[in-house]
């Protein structure tokens, strides 16, 4: 079976993976644009927002590798967008603009149906009101054998390892420190059993570290 991956999942050295009220002024939350700026230097960084230049090495190589085998994504309604409730009209069509990095499948979590939306590039997104395996399930088929990746938010990612269903997560810790936030680490017990952890990668003022689940 395909896998789940989470990458460039970029934490504070106080593990917040997002800053505090997070809005259209402040997708990452207060301070939370600080985590990314690792990948933003990066080659492979800098081309998802349509530009040139940028580091090579281990960074670029993290960035290019979380596209590598992916043929679908999930990803929750808060990193879609900061619209709450019933979808007032069918204007926001995400963070991106008319041509996300995707280029294929992207399935989101909410409660509120909505029509699907097909951009440039090859990306359709596609709205899941019946529950996160529901999500994955048409993920995994849509993705055609290939793997799913998963997005954020924090909440969305918590669910999933909630339900075991992360194969493979990478995270980055930054030097950041946020104070408040979100986290996607809650108190599990068996968390510790269910992942074996890399040893870390250094990069440019960062630290990689990966997760991979332990056979069921």
């Amino acid at each position: 079976m395909s896998q789940l991956r989470v990458h460039n999942l970029t934490m504070s050295v106080d593990g917040y993976v997002a800053g505090p009220e997070q809005s259209l002024q402040h997708p990452l939350g207060v301070g939370g644009e600080r985590l990314h700026g690792w990948m933003f230097a990066t080659r492979a960084g800098r081309a998802m927002l349509g530009g040139e230049g940028g580091t090579a090495g281990v960074d670029d190589a993290f960035v290019v590798r979380g596209d590598v085998g992916v043929g679908a994504t999930v990803m929750g309604r808060n990193m879609f967008g900061p619209v709450r409730g019933p979808w007032p009209d069918e204007e926001w069509t995400g963070w991106w603009g008319p041509r996300p990095p995707y280029g294929h499948p992207v399935f989101v979590l909410t409660r509120h149906a909505r029509p699907s939306v097909t951009m440039e590039g090859g990306t359709v997104f596609h709205f899941v009101t019946d529950g996160p395996e529901s999500a994955l399930a048409r993920a995994r088929a849509a993705a055609g054998g290939a793997d799913v990746r998963l997005g954020g938010g924090a909440a969305t990612i918590r669910q999933y390892l909630a339900l075991g269903l992360v194969d493979h997560l990478h995270v980055v810790v930054a030097p950041v420190l946020l104070g408040d936030g979100e986290r996607i680490f809650e108190p599990a017990a068996d968390l510790a059993f269910r992942y074996e952890c890399a040893p870390p990668v250094a990069g440019d003022g960062v630290t990689h570290l990966v997760l991979t689940r332990r056979p069921r």
